[in-house]
């Protein structure tokens, strides 16, 4: 299996030009993209153009910023619930320690 093809901004900017004024087949057979892919530019331009295609080929998306603040709450709730934990085992132990002191008095 090859490995995926990259395009260049430049090159995903004119193709999203063209798709304004040329069929959208003719634009894919000619650049071989699938439409899927040319609409999805399409699209994409038309949101936000200033910020449109930039990265690696990877689009950082409102959804995957979002995934990411998900994973960070989860993280810290699961940290959240570990200290809290300690702190209860550690108030344990000091009560248990207040006691066994008393008796040794």
């Amino acid at each position: 299996m090859g490995s995926r093809r990259k395009f260049n901004i430049d090159l995903k900017r004119k193709i999203v030009q063209e798709l304004g004024s040329r069929p959208v087949e003719e634009v894919c057979r000619e650049y071989e993209i699938q439409k899927q892919l040319a609409h999805r530019w399409k699209r994409e331009f038309e949101v936000n153009p200033s910020e449109a295609f930039s990265g690696n080929g990877n689009i950082w998306k409102f959804e995957a910023k979002l995934a990411e603040k998900d994973r960070l709450i989860g993280q810290l709730y699961a940290e959240n619930a570990l200290l809290k934990k300690n702190i209860a085992l550690a108030t344990r132990l000091k009560e248990e320690a207040k006691q066994k002191m008393r008796f040794i008095k």
